[in-house]
């Protein structure tokens, strides 16, 4: 049996309980060693095998688990976030239903969660945003035309950059020549939830140099939207004593 584990987004006790008790009964563990904390690794087992897969190929990773399998033992596939976000791991699961090699997913906390977190940040403001656009720069791996940065623009929705802390001058021309106003508030995290973690606040035409300033290049979330301000939304409707709903009866 293959798992794919959400590592969460770097504090070791921020995985799921699930998470911790799978790494602790897995007989090998193939884990994301660029970015993932190595505590999570203190809860292995004796005699567990672990493979870093920073230094792996899919196929070789592919052929770790199929040796596991074919062996009887148990095996944690670590993914750092949360693996369905950037996880690449729809590959590794066609290959596994390919050899008929059982698999399951655990899910991770992710580092847009975790960003928020560092933030204190609602990304769902009533007033002023209800939606979030989860997207990156094209760099080395495309993106879709229609997925673009200028087109996601103009929805003036909260948006989050993933992979992209060391493209932002052109991610910064992509949102404005899209239709988001250059003094549009926006968010830097460095490595969410890590001891070293950092955060700033500065704008759309402020990010890149920004970055630079504090010497963040890469490991880092970037937020872009009205809502990074947290001012000028509505009161919840759900917590208005003037609102009935489903448990509670309107007051006044």
């Amino acid at each position: 049996m293959i798992h794919f584990v959400g590592a969460g987004c770097g504090a070791a006790d921020l995985i799921t309980l699930r998470g911790k008790k799978l790494i602790e009964e897995a007989d090998v563990i193939i884990y994301a060693g660029s970015l993932m904390n190595p505590e999570l690794l203190s809860w292995k087992k004796e005699g567990c095998e672990v493979h870093n897969s920073a230094k792996m190929t899919l196929e070789e990773v592919f052929a770790v688990m199929q040796k596991a399998e074919d062996l009887g033992k148990t095996t944690v596939r670590l993914h750092t976030g949360d693996p369905s976000i950037y996880g690449a791991v729809r590959e590794q699961m066609d290959l596994l239903d390919e050899a008929k090699i059982p698999y399951d997913s655990c899910p991770g906390v992710s580092s847009m969660n975790g960003a928020a977190a560092a933030l204190n940040m609602e990304y769902t403001l009533p007033g002023i945003s209800q939606s979030v656009v989860i997207t990156r720069m094209a760099g080395r791996t495309p993106v879709p035309e229609k997925e673009s940065l200028r087109s996601f623009a103009a929805h003036q929705t909260t948006m989050v950059l993933f992979l992209s802390a060391g493209l932002l001058d052109k991610a910064a021309a992509e949102l404005i020549s899209g239709g988001y106003d250059p003094d549009t508030p926006a968010a830097i995290v460095y490595k969410a939830s890590w001891p070293d973690e950092r955060s700033y606040i500065c704008t759309i035409a402020t990010m890149a140099d920004c970055a630079r300033e504090n010497e963040v290049k890469k490991t880092a979330l970037i937020i872009v939207g009205p809502a990074v301000a947290q001012r000028g939304y509505k009161r919840s409707e759900l917590y208005n004593p003037g609102f009935e709903t489903g448990f509670r009866p309107a007051t006044k």
